[in-house]
C-alpha cells in the first residue's frame, strides 16, 4: 500500500468490498465490453455485415481488460473512450472495426452509469432490509420496557424501548419504498448518437426505420434492463442522479436520527451500541466508552445529505444536448454517495446487532420522573374520592412546582407523592399513591402498537425480501 498519497477514507475505512467493486475499474471497463458486444450483436441480428467470429473474439476478451495499452493510448489522445477502443481493437484484431460502430462515448460512458448505479441501488437496498430486519427483532423483544420518553428532549409521558425503535423503523420502511420506486424505474440510455438523433444508425440502416427502432429495446434486453429512456440528448437525463442521490440522502437523514438517538441513550447510561473487550474509548480517560460507531454514522450521514446537492446543480446547468461539466463531478459524487451509504449502513447493523439496554438504570430514571406524569390519575382518583376537580388541579400544579424546586434546586429526591399524600384536599395515603406507579399504566398501547406494526407493515417487506436477509456487517476500523 501507498503511503505518500491520498487515500479515500472512503474506500480505507468506510465502504465495504463488494461496493467497492461495484465502483471499480473492472466493474466499469468490463461493462463497457459487454455493451460493445451487445452493440455488435444487435447490429449483425439487425443485418449489418459483423460476422460471428467477430463477435466470439470480443467475447473471448471481454474480462481480460489490457489497461496499459489503454493508458498509453489515452496518453496520445487525451480520449478515455477511443482509447479503450483501441485497447480492446489490439487484443480482437479481426473484430477492431466494428469496435463502438454508430455509437458515441456516452453509449458506454452513460449505460454503464445507470448498470452501475441500478447494482450499487441493488446492493443499498439488501443492507437497508437487513437494518430493518435487525430493528424489528429488537423492537418485538422491547415492546413492553417501559421507558422515559422526550419531547423537547424533556421527560414526558412514557413510551417503550421497542415503540421507539419502531419510529426508527419506519422512517427507514419509507427509505426502501422510495429506493424501490427508483429501481423500477430505471432506464438504459440506449444508443441514441452524438445529440440523442440516432442520425448515425440512419446510416447505417439506409434509413430504415423500423430497424432502427429495434436498437434499443433489443440492446436493453442484453443487458438486464426493461426498455431505454425514449429521448435524450447525448446523455441521459441528469436528473437520473439526482433522483438517486435524493435516495441515499433520505436514508443517511434516517440513520443520522437514528444514531443521534443512541447516542443520547447511551449519555443517559440506558442504551449502549457495541463496545469489544479490548476496544479504547479515549486516549486520556480510559472509563470512557465513547459512542464512536453513532458518531460515525452521523458524521458519514451528514457528508452524504451534503452530496446530494453535486447531481443536482449538475443537472439544472447542463447546457442543451449536453456539456462536460457533468463529468469530473459525477466522478467524485456518484460513487462517494454510495461508499458513504454503504458505510453507513453497515455500522446501522453493527450498532443495531449489538445495543446493550440497561432496564434498571431505564426504570430508575422513569420512577425519578412518573410522580408527575400520574399526576392526572392521581387528580382523577381523588375526585372518585370526593374532590373537587378545580381545586385539585390547582393545588397539584402548586404541589408539583414544590417537588420540582426540591429535586433541581436543592438535588433532593423527588417527593411529590409524600406532599400529596400530605395534603388533605386529596384524601389519599402515601400507600395507595404509590400503588399508582406501575409504568405498565402509563404506555398507552406501545405494545400493541410495535405488534401491530411488525406483523402487518414489516413482517410482508421482510417477507418479500426474504432472499436479501442474512447480511452482516463489514467495519473496516
Amino acid at each position: 500500500m501507498s503511503t505518500d498519497r491520498y487515500q479515500s477514507p472512503l474506500s480505507e475505512r468506510y465502504a465495504s468490498k463488494e461496493m467497492q467493486y461495484i465502483f471499480s475499474p473492472d466493474m466499469k471497463f468490463r461493462t463497457w465490453r459487454k455493451l460493445w458486444i451487445a452493440l455488435a450483436e444487435t447490429e449483425k441480428e439487425l443485418g449489418l455485415n459483423i460476422t460471428e467470429e467477430q463477435i466470439a473474439e470480443l467475447k473471448a476478451h471481454a474480462e481480460d481488460i489490457n489497461y496499459e495499452v489503454a493508458k498509453e493510448r489515452e496518453k496520445l489522445v487525451r480520449h478515455d473512450v477511443m482509447s479503450h477502443v483501441y485497447a480492446y481493437g489490439v487484443q480482437c484484431p479481426k473484430a477492431k472495426g466494428i469496435i463502438h460502430l454508430g455509437a458515441t462515448s456516452c453509449y458506454v460512458g452513460d449505460n454503464t452509469d445507470i448498470i452501475v448505479m441500478t447494482e450499487a441501488l441493488r446492493l443499498v437496498r439488501k443492507k437497508l432490509v437487513n437494518v430493518i430486519a435487525e430493528l424489528a427483532k429488537f423492537a418485538d423483544e422491547y415492546k413492553a420496557q417501559p421507558t422515559l420518553a422526550f419531547t423537547h428532549f424533556q421527560p414526558a409521558q412514557p413510551t417503550t424501548v421497542g415503540k421507539r425503535a419502531t419510529l426508527w423503523m419506519q422512517e427507514f420502511l419509507m427509505d426502501l419504498e422510495d429506493l424501490e420506486h427508483v429501481l423500477k424505474t430505471m432506464k438504459l440510455l440506449g444508443s441514441k448518437g452524438t445529440t440523442g438523433t440516432q442520425a448515425s444508425f440512419q446510416e447505417l440502416f439506409d434509413g430504415d426505420q423500423e430497424t432502427i427502432d429495434k436498437i434499443d429495446p433489443m440492446i436493453a434486453k442484453k443487458m438486464g434492463f426493461q426498455e431505454c429512456y425514449p429521448v435524450s440528448g447525448q446523455t441521459y437525463s441528469r436528473k437520473v442522479d439526482t433522483r438517486v442521490l435524493n435516495i441515499l440522502a433520505g436514508i443517511a437523514a434516517s440513520a443520522h436520527k437514528f444514531s443521534n438517538d443512541i447516542r443520547l441513550l447511551q449519555h443517559l447510561k440506558e442504551v449502549e451500541e457495541p463496545f469489544e473487550k479490548t476496544q479504547i474509548g479515549s486516549s486520556a480517560m480510559a472509563y470512557k466508552r465513547n459512542p464512536m460507531r453513532s458518531e460515525r454514522i452521523a458524521s458519514l450521514a451528514r457528508y452524504v445529505m451534503a452530496d446530494a446537492l453535486n447531481p443536482a446543480i449538475t443537472s439544472a446547468s447542463q447546457w442543451f444536448e449536453r456539456t462536460l461539466d457533468d463529468s469530473a463531478n459525477k466522478r467524485l459524487s456518484i460513487p462517494e454517495g454510495f461508499l458513504a451509504v454503504d458505510g453507513i449502513l453497515d455500522l446501522c447493523l453493527n450498532v443495531v446487532d449489538g445495543l446493550v439496554v440497561y432496564p434498571k438504570v431505564i426504570e430508575k430514571r422513569l420512577m425519578a420522573e412518573l410522580p408527575f406524569m400520574a399526576t392526572e390519575n392521581i387528580m382523577m382518583d381523588a375526585v372518585k374520592a370526593g374532590g373537587d376537580r378545580q381545586e385539585l388541579h390547582e393545588r397539584i400544579r402548586e404541589l408539583s412546582m414544590e417537588a420540582g424546586r426540591n429535586v433541581k434546586a436543592l438535588g433532593l429526591e423527588n417527593n411529590l407523592l409524600e406532599l400529596i399524600a400530605a395534603d388533605p384536599a386529596f384524601n389519599l395515603t402515601l400507600e395507595e399513591l404509590q400503588k399508582t406507579m406501575e409504568p405498565s399504566r402509563y404506555i398507552g398501547r406501545a405494545p400493541l402498537q410495535v405488534e401491530s406494526f411488525l406483523k402487518y407493515v414489516v413482517a410482508p417487506v421482510l417477507e418479500t425480501n426474504k432472499e436479501l436477509l442474512g447480511v452482516k456487517a463489514e467495519i473496516h476500523v
